[in-house]
């Protein structure tokens, strides 16, 4: 995928820095190097670039032998069929270094069609690795199945690049409550696939709510934009369109917003939602694997009572149900006490559960395992 310093902004840049950072903190005091910048990255199933790929990564892989760095591991952020780690198992073998993979996976129907080669060089890569890191109960699930008895597998829950969250910001009276209470917000990047259809899922949502006045704001950019844009014309200016933006003005946005809403059809889990959850926002989602895992959920549309004295999980809707996604919406708008405690546990979710310090410690951890047994 992208590298930890690519430009164009997305989330599997941001789990990529935030992965830095946390091996930063190894308490082995190795220090962390950006060995390769080569993106195998294959979107189209187009054996002619896979076949250049490869070629690349060889040299990338001779040029890295010849460096003399005195490498101790080796980690990789996402090993999957589009896009194969072809450079670290094949140093680490060279070396005879330890091989560690963060989200990785195992596709053994992809053995047939157009990216069959890159999947079986996943494969390879995922089953040769020393531990594998994974993020959801999803994939610890499909990379048991294939589980070599080498292999270690470790959960390391998807965390943002902070050591402890600001305070909250809270409404001052309940007229703020008010005039804020129907702003609803949506992030994610304008691309044609999962992403749009995740704009479709949410366009169709909004003309089934019942609420009134509610306005929604979008932040993301990309070559689907046009498309997308027309998806919500119906609704006039109670859609505005941000367009892509700096963290401060996210940041911002996050903090003006009282609703965070993202379908997030077939996302693998969704940094967005960490984000949200910490900015002190109820999430609106599908009830899906990957991103139940970081959303601090009740997975149910069951009524909740509202007076009661435990905080509320996130309501999460049915999968591709646009009117599920709808009536989520209306009870969270409809009850500011709800939606109150859904903020609440939301926030502690990730301050317990998903920040910098949980995840160095337990990368720190194997590091020192692998490291050692070698």
């Amino acid at each position: 995928m992208k590298s930890p310093d690519h430009p164009v902004p997305s989330g599997d840049r941001e789990m990529a820095q935030s992965i830095v950072a946390a091996l930063e903190l190894n308490t082995l005091e190795l220090p962390v190097t950006l060995a390769s910048r080569l993106r195998c990255y294959d979107g189209q199933g187009d054996a002619k670039l896979q076949f250049q790929l490869r070629a690349q990564a060889v040299a990338e892989v001779e040029r890295i032998l010849e460096s003399g760095v005195d490498w101790q591991a080796w980690v990789t952020y996402h090993n999957y069929y589009k896009a194969p780690d072809l450079i670290g198992a094949a140093v680490c073998k060279h070396l005879n270094i330890p091989y560690l993979v963060i989200e990785a996976s195992i596709a053994k129907r992809r053995l047939d069609g157009p990216w069959a080669e890159f999947s079986a060089s996943a494969d390879q890569a995922t089953e040769s690795a020393d531990c594998i890191f994974y993020l959801t109960e999803r994939d610890r699930l499909a990379l048991a199945e294939y589980q070599p008895v080498h292999q270690e597998l470790v959960h390391l829950p998807p965390f943002l690049n902070q050591t402890d969250l600001p305070a909250m910001h809270r409404k001052s009276s309940h007229n703020e409550i008010d005039m804020h209470g129907k702003h609803l917000l949506a992030v994610g990047m304008h691309r044609y696939g999962d992403k749009f259809a995740s704009y479709r899922l949410l366009a169709n949502a909004l003309s089934f709510l019942q609420s009134q006045d509610w306005q929604l704001s979008i932040i993301g950019d990309g070559p689907a934009r046009t498309d997308i844009e027309l998806m919500f014309r119906d609704f006039g200016s109670r859609v505005s369109f941000l367009g892509q933006l700096d963290r401060p003005a996210v940041t911002e946005a996050y903090r003006q917003a009282s609703v965070f809403v993202w379908p997030g059809v077939n996302e693998a889990f969704g940094m967005v939602y960490l984000e949200a959850q910490a900015a002190g926002l109820p999430v609106v989602a599908q009830d899906r694997p990957g991103v139940r895992d970081v959303i601090a959920s009740s997975n149910s549309l069951a009524p909740l009572a509202s007076e009661s004295t435990e905080p509320a999980g996130h309501l999460l809707a049915g999968t591709n149900d646009a009117q599920s996604i709808a009536v989520t919406i209306d009870r969270i708008l409809a009850d500011p006490s709800m939606r109150e405690s859904m903020v609440n546990t939301g926030f502690e979710f990730i301050r317990s559960q998903h920040l910098l310090d949980s995840a160095a410690g337990i990368l720190s951890e194997q590091l020192q395992r692998v490291i050692g047994n070698r």
